[in-house]
C-alpha cells in the first residue's frame, strides 16, 4: 500500500532547521523583481491590483522584497 504525503512538509523541515526565513528571502526577491519590472514596462499595475482584488499600495507592499511581513505560504 502506497502512502501519500507521509511526514511533514518542506517548510516544516526548513523551520526545524532554523533556516526558513533565510531561504524565503532570496526567493521573494527573485520573484518580485521581474514581476515589478513587467508591471512597469506594460503599465499594468492598476489592472493587476484590480484582478487581485486589492489596492495598488497593497500590491506594492506585496512586491517589496524588503517587506519582511510577506510570506510565500498561502
Amino acid at each position: 500500500m502506497k502512502h501519500k504525503n507521509i511526514g511533514s512538509n518542506f517548510d516544516d523541515f526548513l523551520q526545524d532547521e532554523g533556516i526558513l526565513a533565510e531561504v524565503e528571502k532570496p526567493l521573494l526577491r527573485d520573484c518580485c523583481k521581474p514581476i515589478t519590472q513587467l508591471m512597469f514596462r506594460r503599465n499594468i499595475k492598476v489592472e493587476m491590483s484590480r484582478r487581485m482584488g486589492t489596492s495598488r499600495s497593497a500590491l506594492d507592499r506585496l512586491l517589496d522584497p524588503k517587506n519582511s511581513s510577506v510570506s510565500l505560504r498561502h
